[in-house]
């Protein structure tokens, strides 16, 4: 009799925990769809907190599979959060309960998720043999017609194609090519989506890039491109920022560079909205990162709680124990929960109140900002006007020969004083564009030595006032022309000359240029400015080169700003470059820095139609008519005078509507446009030209700092800007260039002016 009840308890017991079984495995399984949903629409902390859930049920009835499919999606929630440590441990956790199970999507994808982070590592060998496991594992089924095919077939192709990436990376174009080979033969069996054959062509545009076929590089690019921007799929913003931003490097250097400027707006454009994204995706992540922190706390002593339960409904004999227990615990649990909870609600009212005041002195912050650039902006474009007329004015009447040796020094001196002026004004400009990262390089024809022969001389005066001698020396072998960008230059060797000579007196100033290498396309040069002035000590070696850092002398007065030689250090290291400084105290000073220019084989066709210009205008076979729009009046003296010294006709308007009637009445060559004016200003009246004749060359002047106005030149229609006050170089080779353009691209019969 004792033994049938033995057996009938047995019986009852064995399909009573089944029962319970089912029931907690139903559990896992709504627990784990409704937290792959909730992760789907962006409300993480509930998503973890499910599947930590699942887990926690899982592994207390060792369900394997609801154990790897909770573990593998938190890992992508780690992964989220960049938490990569964390990541890898729980996509190792599912692959080791997922060994006996037949689950190759599962597998494929955590050695796919663990090849992306040994990826970030830069640990190749282990991210390529992860590639190549998610590779074998994602193969095995595609004979098969079960559910999880496409899915397996998107990790496929996702592992070939980074990994191809990954060689390509490593420089191995060998296998990077096999790779896209199998992946484009794949691709004719299988279908996958958009954005994954937009990541493949891209691919394949950067093994073009480096084998450098280009063409063919641009023709990936461009199907990529294509691909990804398909509306029936969601955008990948990172992936098409990188595919804009190679295919207008790879049409830069295919010679296209209009296509890839304008490429290059695309990528920008798309690079604002992935930065939005970003800042959006990073919003969600601190977010969650710290609910998610507060929940751990909190359900550590949930679940203990929880599997305590779990293990005393196994406990028949000890279930009077077991009660007292958990009520004991449980009081515990409420205790330690409710001062987490005090402390919680404390440190978030703390966080709360300093966010706000974050917050606060970040908007004061960027207000204070804006109306510093404002201030300088107007400031800037009030002074270089009047500066125009003063430098304009002066250099034409040194031009004088008439003038008596009192009368010329006095002007020089007037020049010398609106050339500081001017000078002080770019400084300060400098270092707000340095600050926001907006100098860029330009890349055109110089004669090196013509540019430091004008250099010096523009320090003649400033010779003569100090009592000192300015010797050049260069290298037999330096090239004639070289290419760079000859307005940084100048400013890099005018503020180190201008230094030395402010602080060297009845001594030498030394510019040398030496040859350090050269080939068929570059040279490379190491330029040096020496002076036997006062010196700089050691201690201010490390200072000398901030902003507004000034040499200290209670005997001596030395103006500036203190931003020259600060302005410089960025300049120089603008052309990759770094200042070298060797100085002692009483015995002089020697800066240097060393420059790689490529060559110019042609000797620029600009610069030598230039020169022609510049020292033949009488023998000149045409006189070109020039119309500009001008309202202030030293201005229309100034740029007249320097327009008809070199044998251009000139017609002088006061605003744009005069400027539509003279265009219509009259033929011009080529118009400067003033962009302020009144009753119609530069841009309006460009605009209106645009719409009935779009080859006349116009060029816009502006007192206003040319990266303000640049951005609007294309769209207006200007075809280049020139900046008052201007360099009669500079402004003439501009002119020059316009009109032999505007010549050879429009077949325009230019009428010789009588």
């Amino acid at each position: 009799m004792k033994k049938s009840l033995l057996i009938c308890f047995l019986c009852f017991s064995i399909l009573t925990f089944g029962k319970e079984d089912r029931d907690i495995i139903k559990q896992i399984d709504e627990l784990n769809t409704s937290a792959l949903k909730s992760y789907k629409n962006n409300d993480i902390v509930k998503s973890f907190k499910e599947f930590i859930n699942a887990k926690a049920l899982s592994d207390s009835i060792q369900d394997n599979y609801g154990s790897a499919i909770a573990n593998y999606n938190l890992g992508n929630i780690y992964n989220l959060m960049e938490d990569y440590k964390s990541a890898e441990e729980h996509y190792l956790l599912t692959l080791k309960v997922l060994k006996g199970l037949d689950d190759d999507y599962l597998t494929a994808s955590s050695y796919f998720k663990l090849a992306d982070i040994y990826r970030d590592k830069v640990n190749y060998n282990k991210a390529i043999d992860y590639y190549e496991k998610a590779l074998k594992f994602s193969s095995r089924k595609y004979d098969t017609d079960s559910s999880e095919k496409k899915q397996l077939e998107q990790v496929f192709f996702d592992s070939r194609t980074s990994l191809c990436e990954l060689y390509i990376e490593n420089n191995d174009l060998e296998k990077a090519l096999l790779s896209l080979l199998k992946i484009n033969d794949a691709f004719k069996a299988q279908k996958v989506n958009s954005n994954s054959e937009g990541y493949f062509k891209y691919i394949y545009g950067i093994y073009y890039a480096r084998q450098e076929l280009h063409n063919h590089a641009n023709s990936k690019f461009r199907e990529a491109t294509i691909l990804l921007e398909n509306k029936s799929e969601a955008i990948d913003l990172d992936l098409l920022t990188k595919v804009y931003l190679q295919l207008s490097i790879s049409l830069a250097k295919s010679g296209k560079s209009t296509e890839a400027y304008l490429t290059l707006l695309d990528h920008n454009s798309y690079k604002d909205k992935l930065l939005n994204e970003e800042k959006t995706r990073q919003d969600l992540i601190t977010k969650a990162k710290f609910l998610i922190e507060d929940y751990k706390n909190d359900a550590e002593m949930a679940n203990a709680e929880r599997l305590q339960q779990l293990a005393i409904s196994n406990r028949i004999k000890k279930i009077n124990v077991a009660i007292f227990i958990t009520l004991l615990l449980l009081v515990i649990s409420m205790l330690v929960i409710y001062r987490s909870y005090i402390a919680k609600r404390k440190l978030s009212k703390s966080l709360e109140i300093k966010n706000n005041e974050l917050e606060t002195a970040k908007n004061a912050a960027l207000k204070t900002s804006e109306l510093k650039s404002k201030f300088i902006s107007n400031v800037s474009h009030e002074l270089r006007t009047p500066l125009y007329g003063v430098v304009g004015i002066t250099s034409l009447l040194l031009d004088n020969s008439n003038l008596n040796k009192t009368d010329r020094k006095h002007l020089k001196s007037l020049k010398y004083s609106g050339d500081y002026l001017l000078n002080l004004i770019n400084d300060i400009l400098q270092v707000s564009k340095m600050e926001a990262n907006k100098i860029e390089l330009k890349s055109i024809s110089v004669n090196l030595k013509e540019l430091l022969n004008d250099i010096t001389n523009s320090f003649s005066y400033r010779l003569q006032e100090t009592n000192n001698q300015m010797i050049i020396s260069i290298d037999n072998y330096v090239p004639e022309y070289v290419k760079c960008d000859k307005v940084r230059l100048s400013q890099i060797l005018i503020n180190l000359i201008g230094n030395s000579i402010k602080f060297t007196t009845n001594g030498a100033i030394n510019l040398n240029v030496r040859l350090l290498s050269l080939d068929e396309n570059n040279v490379g040069l190491r330029f040096e400015v020496i002076d036997n002035g006062i010196g700089i000590p050691k201690e201010k070696f490390d200072t000398i080169f901030d902003n507004f850092s000034q040499l200290e002398d209670s005997n001596l007065n030395y103006q500036g700003t203190g931003l020259g030689l600060s302005i410089t250090k960025n300049l120089i290291e603008l052309f990759k470059s770094e200042i070298k400084l060797e100085s002692q105290v009483g015995k002089g000073t020697q800066i240097s820095f060393e420059v790689d220019f490529e060559l110019d084989q042609n000797k620029t066709k600009i610069v030598s139609n230039f020169k022609a210009l510049e020292n033949k205008v009488e023998d000149s076979k045409e006189t070109y008519r020039i119309l500009v729009a001008e309202d202030n009046k030293i201005n229309q003296v100034v740029t007249k005078n320097l327009l008809k010294k070199q044998g251009y006709l000139c017609t002088i308007v006061e605003n744009g509507k005069e400027v539509l009637n003279e265009i219509k009445n009259n033929h011009y060559d080529l118009i400067l446009m003033d962009i302020n004016m009144p009753i119609m200003n530069g841009n309006e009246a460009t605009e209106a030209i645009r719409r009935f004749n779009k080859s006349l060359p116009i060029i816009a002047l502006t007192a206003a700092d040319i990266d303000e106005v640049k951005q609007n030149c294309i769209n207006v229609g200007y075809n280049d800007i020139i900046l008052k006050p201007f360099d009669n170089y500079e402004f003439f080779q501009v002119i020059n260039q316009n009109i032999e353009n505007a010549k050879k691209e429009h077949n325009i019969r230019f009428i010789k002016a009588s």
